[in-house]
């Protein structure tokens, strides 16, 4: 091959070199923008994720007058004192717990709770593990469905976001539950400190893992 048929195929190969260099480069630019993508996309996932997580942390689980159940209490004091000791907010949740086959949970109306007419209750539950969710503010009437519980002090009144005059006028006076306070015993025994739900804590330490992840995967896409 002589001089001129040399500089001839130099001539026709440097636009394809170029050509190929460039098409690497946009194919590299292509995937580090998709890796950035991804990134983004999955940190929004985790953030959301999160933030749901820390609305979930900021409420609690209350087990109703922190007793081993639901039921005739010894003291026919314990469910007006119980809810004056805590500050129930929107988002959080009362627990009742009660043999299943013995008891229930209604909730009524503020005349029915006053006269403990357990007909037409707003919300019946019985099957021994109620769970009740504080979505509004205002105040709730809660009792037992079983016959002559009501008169032996098994209610409860809770109010959320707003002091109810109403609801100490229904709770039963220092007097009459003293006169009227049941003899017999109970057996979830006495009170024991407040416990809150452990959910909180365990919802934290979620929160904490799931934010870590985040790091790792959208240090590992970028």
């Amino acid at each position: 091959m002589n001089c001129i048929d040399r500089m001839l195929d130099t001539a026709h190969l440097r636009p394809c070199a170029t050509i190929l260099q460039s098409g690497r480069q946009n194919s590299l630019t292509n995937q580090r923008q998709r890796k950035r993508e991804m990134g983004m996309m999955s940190l929004s996932s985790v953030t959301v994720l999160v933030m749901i997580l820390l609305v979930q942390v900021s409420s609690t689980q209350y087990k109703v007058g922190d007793l081993d159940s639901w039921g005739i209490p010894t003291d026919a004091k314990v469910y007006t004192k119980w809810p004056k000791s805590h500050s129930f907010k929107i988002g959080d949740s009362l627990l009742f717990l009660y043999p299943p086959s013995e008891d229930s949970m209604i909730q009524v109306t503020a005349s029915n709770f006053k006269s403990c007419n357990t007909k037409d209750p707003i919300l019946y539950m019985n099957d021994g593990n109620s769970l009740f969710n504080l979505t509004q503010n205002g105040t709730f009437y809660f009792t037992s469905g079983h016959p002559g519980h009501c008169q032996k002090y098994q209610k409860l009144i809770v109010s959320v976001g707003t002091y109810s005059a109403e609801a100490d006028a229904l709770s039963p006076s220092s007097s009459s539950a003293d006169a009227d306070a049941p003899s017999y015993q109970n057996a979830f025994g006495s009170i024991p400190l407040s416990q809150k739900s452990s959910s909180s804590s365990l919802l934290f330490s979620t929160v904490v893992a799931s934010l870590a992840c985040a790091v790792v995967v959208v240090g590992a896409l970028m």
